[in-house]
């Protein structure tokens, strides 16, 4: 067998704080998945994304020395249109998550916004703009 790429996980330090994060982007979590120290939600085209408590995670793995800084993971969510990239954006940052770059009209033909999740991980916010715009 051909190993296939399905889950994205992250390890999070506040359970909570990430799930409110990550559900106002549309994955849904169990409705007690607060407590738990793994949850996954399934995303389109068959992946899932987990995430883990640090603690859960040293519990088989005791020497992980957790990244400093975040940045080491970029994952991205395609809105419907660029108004739905400037509301997500104002959004996560009205609920208090850093607003690493607001949104802007990319060269390449997307508008795009970029935000810190909890573990300051960026999140890419994107849209394709209107042809000739």
């Amino acid at each position: 067998m051909t190993p296939r790429f399905d889950v994205i996980g992250l390890v999070v330090s506040d359970m909570a704080a990430s799930l409110a994060f990550y559900r106002r982007l549309g994955p849904v979590f169990p409705e007690d998945a607060e407590q738990q120290p793994h949850v996954e939600a399934a995303l389109p085209g068959g992946l899932r994304l987990a995430l883990d408590t640090e603690e859960v995670v040293r519990s088989f793995h005791p020497g992980r020395r957790p990244s400093t800084g975040g940045g080491r993971v970029g994952l991205a969510f395609r809105c419907g249109s660029p108004a739905e990239v400037d509301g997500t954006y104002e959004e996560l940052v009205d609920a208090g998550h850093h607003g690493e770059l607001k949104p802007w009209d990319a060269v390449w033909g997307m508008r795009y916004a970029v935000v810190h999740d909890p573990d300051g991980n960026g999140v890419d916010l994107f849209a394709d703009l209107p042809a000739g715009q």
